[in-house]
């Protein structure tokens, strides 16, 4: 057989071993188990700086299309490579006179890929979604790689030797080999078949219809329905997390490593908490921010009785599907600082990181990190998934407000107006809740006070609306601006010198056109 048929064979041959290789990945992926299809991504974006990953971001059309097109190139990228390594097994058989060494093959195709990807892939193997801990999903992750990769050689060496067993091989293309090879190529499409069944089952339960919900205008109430409550994650598919197999463990640099389960949490002294929480990337007139009342335990509580070591200096913490955060070891000693269970009395929902999460108030919603199972006590130098990625350095949320009625160039006709125009929204101040909150009707020149008709307290919004509502004098367009003020008597300002990883400072304004 020359060489060129035995490359084309090849190919065939990989490409079917590739696909075989990839319904497994997408069946362990049904069951929770993490591979190379959804975690290359956490492990790449880390090396790719704030700005141009929002340009990226935003010429591919958003967070859920970059993630598609992640997961697609990667199974693509996958696809290719494993029929490049059929070309180059067939082409190295046909050397040997057809002689399969199934060791040598085993050490080519499963160990050193296995290899390979516990090196690369170490910071983000410890993913799972079920809710394993990070050691044991880690152990679990590398298992089910070394079947993929396992299921890849089986079926590349059987699909060569199953091509290149023809009687006559003396010419080209022989009937025998023609036959087969069509054989082979409809196993391939049955493979990918049952491949597609999968992709739209995972696709059914992946983030997209939900990842990006904003809470803002009409519907705004001062409680957040969990439903609606607003949610980001870099996950294509959430965790669903079994809580039998789920803990806490609590070590790093302390004297006494704990671990807890969801009961022993809640046999501890419990605290219900109103605070609201806002995403780090939230513009000023978006709704990545919403309330809630959240039940739980102090982390403190926790985290003392483990002992902390003096160089202890941070909290890291990780979540079942691999992401890290960090903040100071004072705040997490902060009573105010939870590790949630319930949220607005119900059971912490899946997406909002049951079985249990971190609240942090008066930090960016990205530290408040969902699907906990280990706080790791930490130096100073600790670095979480965004951090590394360059947001930040400051993640205090500065103070806050947004007009949510009326909408942005709204017309408003004063033969239709019967009464007072509504004019409301939110103020927020990270933890130092909300004193005043002022309305101007012409661009900031002039100010009048609101009323504050919900206070949510120290670490939760105030609901404003316009005294009385508002009159237009006459047709025109006005341009209406918010500032709030905050407990602690700071009035929100814009910080010319505060990077936009940092979260975005300034005023919300909307233009309203009044006709006669």
């Amino acid at each position: 057989m020359s060489v060129g048929k035995s490359v084309l064979l090849g190919l065939l041959a990989g490409l079917v071993a590739g696909i075989a290789m990839t319904v497994m990945m997408l069946i362990l992926a049904c069951l929770g188990v993490a591979t190379p299809l959804t975690i290359i991504g956490d492990r790449i974006s880390v090396f790719i700086a704030p700005e141009p990953f929002l340009s990226i971001m935003g010429r591919v059309g958003g967070y859920n299309h970059l993630k598609q097109l992640g997961v697609g190139s990667t199974a693509a990228g996958q696809l290719l490579v494993s029929a490049l390594g059929g070309a180059i097994f067939a082409v190295s058989v046909r050397r040997e006179n057809g002689r399969i060494n199934t060791a040598s093959s085993i050490a080519i195709f499963v160990l050193l890929p296995l290899l390979a990807v516990a090196v690369a892939l170490w910071p983000v193997l410890g993913t799972n979604y079920s809710g394993l801990p990070i050691n044991a999903a880690r152990l679990v992750t590398l298992i089910g790689f070394a079947l993929c990769a396992f299921v890849y050689e089986r079926t590349l060496v059987s699909s060569v030797r199953f091509l290149t067993q023809a009687k006559d091989q003396t010419t080209e293309f022989t009937p025998s080999i023609g036959r087969r090879a069509v054989v082979l190529g409809g196993l391939g499409l049955l493979l990918a078949g049952g491949g597609t069944a999968l992709v739209r089952k995972l696709y059914r339960a992946a983030t997209f219809s939900y990842d990006g919900t904003q809470y803002k205008g009409r519907i705004v109430q001062a409680i957040t329905p969990n439903e609606q409550f607003y949610c980001v994650t870099k996950n294509i598919v959430d965790p669903r997390v079994d809580v039998s197999l789920w803990h806490l463990e609590i070590n790093g640099l302390v004297q006494s490593p704990r671990t807890y389960r969801l009961e022993d949490l809640k046999a501890i002294s419990a605290v219900e908490q109103e605070t609201t929480l806002m995403c780090i990337s939230n513009g000023l007139d978006a709704g990545l921010m919403s309330n809630a009342v959240w039940k739980g335990v102090a982390m403190r509580d926790l985290i003392a009785p483990s002992a902390p070591l003096a160089n202890a200096a941070k909290v890291r913490l990780h979540g079942v599907d691999n992401y890290t955060d960090t903040f100071p070891l004072e705040k997490a000693m902060d009573p105010t600082t939870l590790v949630v269970y319930q949220m607005n009395g119900q059971t912490l929902p899946h997406r909002h990181g049951f079985p249990a999460r971190v609240i942090v108030p008066g930090y960016f919603g990205e530290k408040h990190v969902k699907w906990l199972t280990r706080i790791e006590l930490a130096t100073g130098e600790a670095k979480g998934f965004y951090e590394t990625q360059g947001w930040g350095p400051d993640f205090i949320v500065p103070t806050r407000s947004r007009i949510d009625i009326p909408d942005h160039n709204a017309v408003l006709s004063l033969t239709k107006i019967v009464g007072p125009v509504d004019v409301k929204g939110v103020a927020f101040g990270g933890d130092r809740g909300i004193s005043r909150v002022e309305l101007s009707f012409d661009d900031g020149a002039s100010w009048t006070d609101t009323t504050i008709d919900y206070a949510g307290g120290d670490l939760a919004w105030s609901l404003w609306s316009a005294r009385g509502g508002w009159r237009p004098a006459g047709p025109g367009n006005y341009t209406l601006v918010v500032r709030a003020t905050d407990g602690e008597g700071d009035v929100q300002e814009w910080d010319p010198d505060r990077p936009f990883k940092s979260g975005v400072t300034g005023f919300h304004k909307i233009v309203v056109y009044v006709t006669a």
